[in-house]
């Protein structure tokens, strides 16, 4: 069905009347001219993000559903890298001539289901129609207390440098994507070049088989056998709220936290730069998947320079203070990869071979 078909309130109503408010500082959601929020002894917190079609995703490999579920998590991460839970989320869409009512079923199909894993509520948002494509755009409002807000700015000299899960699989993952991109459309122009040679040529034979060659190409399939893990970490990112539970049952507080968005080079960066201070990291203590090392070689791209410069990983980059280095050892899933140092002493990675290489935002260089 397409959207003028049905109008713009029906639209509205069509996609928020399952929609059900579950947190008490929601007063007033979807319904009136504005929500209504109450946050009556917490800060709150608020992150805005925007998407754009042809920079931030592309159609031809997410669909609808996976797209609002990363949209969702990638916004309600920067809440989780303060410190804070995500209470609500206000949604706001830009729609193409490509986009029908069903493409925005399955859109709140994933939103739905990234809010309700962290009991976040849909309380407003807007849509319009737009001439270049699909542009989606989420605020997220979350909630601290004063106390337990991390900023940037925190991290000491001898602070000890964690990061959760692994990283440079989104990367990668997104390199399997781009090729396999490539591959159909070779494959597309390809048959339309031979489709214009038979159609001059008024060859019936060459434009019969053709019609077989069309639903080869209309059913590929791409090859990610063994990436699966890459794919899933590109597509269907994980906001890293489990980290922040594990480090409040070890009673840890970081000292300063941002999220891997940037790649954990300029994102380590950020974390120097806000507390004046300086840092390294060890190359070999760096978390990589083993689908990552091996798609890596594959691609012929260097291993540690995906995992420092890939971005879009959404795992947390933390600091502690050093008497918690017993605490962190025992939490599965979280690695020290090195230490702050005073500002004067620089940015730098430790390679495997001893050498030191100064960190920048595009990894490293001698």
């Amino acid at each position: 069905m397409e959207i003028k078909e049905l109008g713009e309130f029906k639209l509205i109503e069509r996609l928020t009347k399952d929609i059900k408010q579950t947190n008490p500082s929601t007063i007033m959601g979807v319904g009136d001219d504005a929500a209504v929020l109450r946050y009556a002894d917490k800060e709150t917190l608020v992150s805005s993000h925007l998407f754009m079609e042809g920079i931030q995703f592309d159609l031809t490999y997410i669909d609808m559903e996976h797209l609002a579920y990363k949209c969702a998590m990638v916004a309600m991460s920067n809440i989780f890298a303060m410190n804070g839970h995500p209470r609500q989320i206000v949604v706001s869409i830009a729609l193409g001539k490509r986009i029908n009512v069903t493409n925005l079923d399955q859109f709140y199909v994933g939103l739905k289901a990234a809010c309700t894993k962290w009991n976040v509520d849909i309380v407003g948002g807007d849509t319009t129609s737009s001439y270049t494509g699909l542009a989606i755009n989420i605020t997220c409002i979350g909630e601290a207390a004063k106390e337990d807000i991390v900023y940037r700015k925190g991290a000491k000299p001898t602070d000890i440098i964690c990061v959760s899960g692994d990283l440079g699989a989104a990367y990668m993952g997104l390199q399997v994507l781009e090729r396999e991109k490539v591959v159909y459309y070779q494959q597309v122009e390809e048959f339309n070049k031979k489709l214009k040679e038979a159609l001059v040529d008024n060859n019936k034979v060459k434009l019969e088989a053709l019609k077989v060659e069309r639903a080869a190409i209309e059913s590929f399939q791409p090859d990610f056998a063994g990436k699966e893990y890459l794919i899933d970490r590109q597509l269907k990112p994980e906001a890293p709220g489990e980290v922040l539970q594990q480090l409040r049952e070890a009673g840890i507080r970081p000292t300063a936290m941002i999220d891997i968005s940037d790649g954990l080079s300029s994102d380590l960066k950020h974390l120097c730069k806000e507390g004046n201070v300086g840092c390294r990291i060890y190359e070999d203590k760096i978390p990589i998947d083993y689908q990552t090392a091996a798609t890596c070689e594959e691609f012929n791209m260097n291993l540690t320079t995906a995992a420092l410069n890939g971005g879009e990983d959404y795992e947390l980059l933390f600091t502690i203070p050093i008497s918690d280095h017993a605490k962190i050892e025992s939490i599965k899933n979280i690695r020290q990869i090195g230490y702050i140092t005073e500002a004067k002493l620089g940015e730098y990675l430790i390679a495997r071979d001893g050498n030191e290489f100064q960190l920048t935002a595009q990894g490293w260089v001698e």
